[in-house]
């Protein structure tokens, strides 16, 4: 286990004073590792859980060849390209059992979809595309079919004894559904991360106390809980903690005996009361980084005993787009998940954007479609790293990049967009 300073050692360029946003990402991966507890889980409680061996399919999907849709089932070289097929129809095949008979030539056999289709047969005509001829035949217009038309593939979907998900996916509805394909009830998934999380400082008020002049209701630890839930994560709520030594100390050691990670929210800042970073740094191994980023500039990470720290800033919003940005990918590897990092939406600018070259916004927005189809964005008032309400009306985050500078009318922008994670 790498100390602070040693995985600092091996970045290019790090200064904790002004770390850049990618920096940040890259010393928060080579911090991190997955854990290894492993538990079974019933399928229908394994959505979002991390897989935690490859799941080989025991059967080939779908076992048999059958019909993609209801028609009429026949030996495809039959077809000429310029004349009508006429077949006579010599059964009917249902879904969950196999025809007993045989089709020869100038015949079909009716079809449901999903039924297994017969030795010889490789081709269905919808039965929309026939029209009923004499003697109980059906006539095929030419032109209409190629040989092996809607005919499904014995094993097509997935081929018995290959891998049908790889270690390390998050098991999605589709996913879910995969596995329940294969007949398997019970999977085997990395144990849920454990997370505690708790505010520090006096003028924290809980919801349901009563107002006091000077103080405000804490909404972070309500937003981090979401985020957390959101992610799958076992969420410890330590509380809020005053500004105390002893309590910020119990509170720590609690935190680290419990959990995997531990978020905090305020107590970082150049100014605030020093008890926090203080205790911080006396009970773990800590680094306290300025970000290049707006909002959420100051942030402390670290190790507290077996337990990662992020120490997030105080303001609302801050602490939502460090957790988007830092926390989250950091907390998916934890997981021992290896999705590739959603990737960003690109979007029209509908409003010129003030941007510094130096240091990497968020900005709340909402993207909208145009009428051409092409993808509109714009801000969502007050951007102040205190005002929530903001937030709420967004469905991303403009993510304006270090070196990028301001935004007009028109321009190309990255978007972080929120579906699933908020």
């Amino acid at each position: 286990m790498k100390s602070i300073a040693e995985i600092a050692a091996q970045l290019q360029g790090y200064d904790p004073q002004a770390l850049s946003a990618a920096a940040v990402n890259d010393f928060l991966a080579r911090l991190v590792e997955p854990v290894q507890e492993t538990e079974n889980v019933a399928l229908f409680d394994a959505l979002d859980r991390v897989l935690a061996h490859d799941l080989v399919s025991p059967i080939s999907v779908p076992p048999h060849d059958n019909s993609a849709m209801d028609g009429y089932a026949f030996d495809g070289s039959q077809l000429k390209p310029d004349a009508e097929l006429s077949l006579a129809v010599v059964g009917t095949a249902l879904a969950g059992k196999a025809w007993q008979g045989r089709v020869g030539p100038g015949q079909c056999l009716k079809i449901m979809t999903g039924a297994i289709m017969p030795a010889g047969l490789n081709t269905v005509v919808p039965q929309e595309l026939t029209r009923s001829a004499a003697d109980g035949r059906i006539a095929i217009p030419p032109g209409l079919l190629r040989p092996g038309d809607n005919r499904r593939l014995k094993g097509e979907d997935l081929q018995a004894g290959t891998p049908a998900l790889r270690r390390g996916e998050r098991l999605s509805p589709a996913a879910c559904g995969l596995v329940a394909s294969l007949g398997i009830a019970t999977v085997a998934v990395m144990r849920r991360l454990r997370v505690a999380y708790f505010s520090t400082g006096d003028e924290i008020l809980s919801a349901g106390d009563a107002p006091r002049e000077g103080a405000v209701y804490d909404s972070n630890r309500h937003t981090t809980f979401g985020l957390l839930r959101r992610l799958g994560c076992e969420v410890i709520d330590v509380g809020i903690v005053r500004d105390d030594p002893a309590r910020l100390e119990d509170a720590f050691r609690d935190a680290a005996a419990r959990a995997d990670a531990i978020i905090t929210s305020g107590g970082v800042s150049v100014g605030e009361a020093d008890y926090t970073k203080a205790m911080m740094k006396k009970l773990g191994d800590v680094a306290f980084w300025k970000i290049a980023m707006r909002p959420g500039r100051p942030m402390a990470v670290g190790r507290i005993g077996p337990a990662i720290l992020f120490g997030l800033p105080g303001n609302p919003v801050a602490v939502m787009v460090t957790f988007l940005a830092f926390v989250r990918p950091a907390l998916l590897r934890m997981m021992g998940c290896t999705a590739d990092p959603l990737p960003l939406l690109k979007a029209r600018s509908q409003e010129p954007i003030r941007k510094k070259a130096g240091r990497t916004e968020y900005q709340r927005g909402r993207v909208t479609t145009a009428a051409d189809g092409s993808l509109h964005v714009r801000t969502t008032g007050n951007q102040g790293s205190g005002v929530l309400s903001s937030m709420v009306q967004a469905n991303g985050l403009l993510v304006l990049h270090h070196q990028q500078g301001n935004v007009a009318v028109g321009d190309e922008v990255d978007v972080m967009m929120f579906e699933g994670v908020i």
